[in-house]
């Protein structure tokens, strides 16, 4: 057998591995279009710079490398996807691939790679293992089936977080933030990795401003993703918000992103409201909507309380690795 890397040329090729990859290693989740996956390539998020690699079995592209290194934040890490068809694993591919990863890495003056595994196949779990990469956050992926809401419970949830909201007022949006309150959002994204629980992970909060929060958003857009938003406000200010993200050409499904509420702020049930509330959002805006799927540190147990009272049911569990060089 002969193994060999090359730059990546085209998405397609790319495509056609991580789509094989993600519905044999996660079956139950949609994966995107083709028009979207290549949308990628020409409208990335902002601040990222991208390296590509296609790893060949006997002249056949077998496996792929996506290496995404941060330009504005977290400046000693690079996090990458590694993905082999699963009938081509252990014949050397991916090792081929991790040893670009790594010199990639050190060329780019990076100290941590990081990646992430799901415990349904263990052959990302072993392969990290093998490479010396140490499980640094424990993370469970649940789902909230959407055709099958509690709707009194979710009735009941929504006056009892109310008699603790006082005179906070709740906000939906569509996409891009309304300008009064885009440097409010932009604040509480950028506490996610200072108030979320990350572990071991090499992981620094983001400088996310106005500017970055708006041109991600707008990129995103152009790869065929939409976000649907929530929040609270108190007087003039935002300082509770939520956001939930799907494909525009995939109308079941969506994902559960980030939920922050400011510290000053806390014990007002803010974090349930604004769920809730952007449950509400979505579902008027995407009515054939069936399910939401949503990623928690398995140690946030004030976040998974709350997707567990709405109805989310724990799915498989996921690791996050870290590689210091």
């Amino acid at each position: 057998m002969t193994v060999s890397v090359e730059p990546l040329t085209s998405p397609d090729l790319a495509y056609d591995i991580a789509s094989v990859v993600a519905h044999h290693d996660c079956p139950d989740l949609p994966f995107q279009s083709r028009k979207n996956y290549r949308a990628k390539f020409t409208d990335p998020p902002p601040g990222v710079m991208f390296e590509r690699y296609l790893g060949h079995l006997d002249g056949k592209p077998v496996g792929y490398l996506d290496l995404s290194f941060p330009q504005l934040d977290n400046l000693d890490n690079v996090e990458l996807d590694l993905l082999v068809l699963p009938e081509c694993r252990r014949r050397g591919v991916g090792r081929a691939l991790w040893e670009v990863a790594v010199e990639r890495a050190r060329v780019n003056n990076r100290k941590h790679l990081m990646a992430a595994s799901v415990d349904r196949h263990p052959d990302g779990g072993a392969f990290a293992e093998a490479v010396g990469a140490k499980a640094g956050l424990a993370e469970t992926r649940s789902r909230l089936d959407v055709t099958a809401l509690d709707e009194p419970r979710l009735a009941e949830l929504r006056a009892d977080a109310q008699k603790h909201a006082g005179d906070y007022r709740l906000r939906r949006w569509v996409g891009v933030p309304p300008d009064d309150i885009i440097d409010d959002v932009a604040y509480l994204e950028s506490r996610l990795n200072a108030d979320a629980p990350t572990g071991d992970m090499n992981w620094e909060p983001e400088k996310i401003d106005a500017d970055r929060l708006r041109k991600d958003e707008e990129a995103r857009e152009r790869r065929g993703r939409r976000s649907f938003q929530a929040g609270a406000t108190i007087g003039d200010k935002l300082v509770a918000w939520t956001w939930l993200i799907c494909e525009v050409d995939q109308p079941v499904h969506a994902w559960q992103n980030t939920t922050l509420v400011d510290p000053d702020h806390r014990g007002h049930r803010l974090g349930m409201l604004v769920k809730l509330d952007n449950l509400d959002n979505i579902r008027e805006h995407r009515p054939q909507l069936e399910a939401i799927d949503t990623f928690n540190a398995s140690e946030n147990a004030y976040m998974l309380n709350i997707n567990r009272a709405m109805g989310f049911r724990a799915v498989d569990a996921w690791i996050e690795w870290q590689k210091d060089l």
